[in-house]
């Protein structure tokens, strides 16, 4: 069935490409209707006709209202070599006014060097439904927030039927590759409706004779958690299944090509309790037998590292958790063939009859494959007393294990040396002594964001430019990266409703299924490349004696310390434009 819907999209877009005349617009899901439809706005001063302008990727716009935009039909952008960079074209109409498609020419400067189109890449934005910040963290009803849909879903399809007094983004990427050589490029991009050319936009590119490094070996420590039960959940798929592990390649190389460098593994099952729609299972299955004895099968860990590796995020393996949520551990009874549940707090001794055996056959088990120098045992916020007899245990089992840890308790003080990647709640200061100390000896200091943070996030509501201080703000503080617990907990209905029982709309997840990019994650992946840069330019400036290079160094530095604040200032887009401009400005 499902080979059959793919070939007839597969006819549908060779049947629209070849005879510009019958265009059909893909078959796709339905939207949430806007809950809070603006019923002032009076459509009927938009002339008949699809209207189409370039916007702000720093700004949202809302399906039920005019935009209020001038007719831009050009725009101008800079980037790297091996960079990607974005852009966004907004249509409304009154009136249907059919099926929109975008075609791309050759891009070319002026003295004939070319880039090919398909370096630009168009995708019509979907609204989900979202709520508000309200408390923060905390179960909520949704009747007791506001709710309304929100531009974020960056959808794959190649063609969109306009729907009646409504407006639509197109989110455009630019993906400048590694070769290209310096100089201006442009393309003009043609706007169809109805297999007929609607408008002409100018799209021009100034590449730089500067180049990122690939993701993979961007320095920028990205941690962002894999669900991969969630994916089987929503495609409604056999946990790993072939089908399944299909459908995780596509989303887990977007993650890689963002510069990921953790691969999320469990080590039990339900490691963060039940507090997701689909609750994490084990990787390992433990087998205690009538005699007391234990066995591990590590078939899916080994399967599920493996793949990851292939895709490129190879740097650690973080394993949850020796302290699950609700101190509660899972093993398979062999003799009576059932699943028991044991609640082990660290220190007693269930614990430690439990995880003694585990630790040392794990161990083992990731020095054969190879694993071991990348391999973390992983914890997120437990207290300090269940951190020292897990940590005293773990020196006792298995000394000079390494431990990853999500700390707001202030534990990386007690365990200066085993927590050897650490990350600190947004606005923690890590004291600057203890942060020089841990870069010394070459262990990771990041910082999060959760539902307590109404500033900044990466919620389906939150400022599009939040995600791009993310970047900024790593390197004004001198972390090393930025860790979020969810890449893709997905809620029961991602596509069309991203708001959660306890926390606020899009905390669990910033993609979608089938591997559609947002433009929380797309801006994301931005201010990581923002890092990059600053990082190249400080060590290329440091590196110089010359006068211009130590001006360049000085005025790199007091940017940089502008984006030092944990309060959003009410000009922060303007703030964030005047920092992109200065970088872009250094960058030549």
């Amino acid at each position: 069935m499902k080979n059959l819907v793919l070939f007839t999209l597969l006819f549908v877009f060779i049947l629209g490409c070849s005879n510009p005349g019958k265009i059909t617009a893909p078959a796709t899901y339905s939207e949430a209707a806007d809950p809070s439809a603006d019923t002032l706005t009076d459509w009927s001063t938009v002339t008949p006709g699809l209207h189409a302008s370039i916007g702000s990727v720093d700004y949202r716009y809302n399906k039920s209202l005019i935009p209020d935009l001038a007719n831009t039909n050009a725009w101008n952008g800079f980037a790297w070599r091996n960079e990607k960079i974005s852009a966004q074209l907004v249509l409304w109409n009154n009136q249907p006014a059919g099926i929109v498609e975008c075609r791309f020419s050759e891009f070319k400067t002026e003295d004939g060097k070319t880039l090919p189109a398909d370096i630009a890449r168009a995708q019509f934005v979907r609204y989900v439904l979202t709520d508000e910040f309200g408390p923060g963290c905390g179960y909520r009803k949704p009747e007791d927030f506001i709710a309304r849909i929100s531009p974020d879903v960056l959808d794959t399809l190649s063609a969109f039927k306009m729907e009646p007094q409504s407006t639509r983004p197109l989110w455009i990427t630019f993906d400048v590759p590694a070769d290209a050589a310096p100089g201006s490029y442009t393309s003009s991009m043609q706007l169809m409706l109805d297999g007929k050319k609607h408008s002409d936009f100018t799209f021009t590119v100034e590449v730089a004779d500067r180049t990122l490094p690939e993701a993979s070996d961007w320095k920028f420590h990205l941690d962002l958690w894999q669900n991969p039960y969630a994916v089987a959940r929503v495609h409604d798929v056999e946990l790993w299944s072939a089908a399944h592990w299909d459908l995780l390649r596509p989303l887990m190389k977007l993650l890689a090509d963002a510069g990921q460098k953790v691969i999320t593994a469990t080590l039990n099952n339900r490691p963060w309790g039940g507090q997701t729609e689909d609750a994490f299972g084990s990787m390992i299955a433990w087998n205690k037998h009538a005699d007391g004895s234990w066995t591990y099968d590590y078939t899916i860990f080994d399967q599920w590292v493996q793949f990851m590796m292939d895709l490129g995020i190879k740097n650690q393996i973080n394993c949850y958790s020796m302290v699950p949520w609700g101190n509660e551990l899972y093993y398979h009874d062999v003799a009576s063939d059932e699943e028991v549940k044991v609640v082990a707090k660290a220190g007693t001794k269930e614990f430690e009859e439990l995880w003694t055996p585990f630790l040392k056959d794990f161990v083992k088990h990731v020095e054969q494959k190879g694993w071991k120098d990348i391999t973390r045992i992983a914890m997120d916020e437990r207290s300090p007393e269940e951190m020292k007899a897990t940590m005293n245990l773990l020196a006792e089992v298995v000394p000079g294990m390494e431990v990853a840890f999500a700390d707001n308790h202030h534990n990386y003080k007690i365990f200066p040396d085993q927590l050897t990647d650490l990350s600190v709640a947004f606005g923690a200061e890590i004291e600057p002594e203890i942060l020089q100390y841990r870069k010394d000896h070459r262990y990771i200091s990041t910082w999060y964001v959760c539902c307590a943070d109404g500033f900044p996030n990466v919620f389906t509501f939150s400022e599009p430019a939040e995600a791009v201080f993310v970047g900024w703000y790593t390197m004004a503080t001198g972390f090393d990266g930025f860790l979020r617990w969810a890449y893709n907990s997905w809620v029961k209905d991602p596509l069309t409703d991203s708001r959660f029982r306890t926390w606020p709309a899009g905390d669990t997840y910033i993609v979608y299924p089938d591997a559609r990019s947002s433009i929380r994650f797309e801006r994301l992946r931005e201010g990581i490349q923002d890092a990059e840069k600053i990082r190249l330019l400080r060590e290329e400036f440091q590196n110089s004696s010359s006068t211009e290079a130590q001006e360049k160094l000085a005025q790199l530095t007091e940017l940089v310390a502008r984006f030092n604040f944990t309060q959003k200032p009410a000009d922060f887009n303007d703030l964030m434009r005047e920092g992109k401009q200065t970088l872009e400005n250094l960058s030549k």
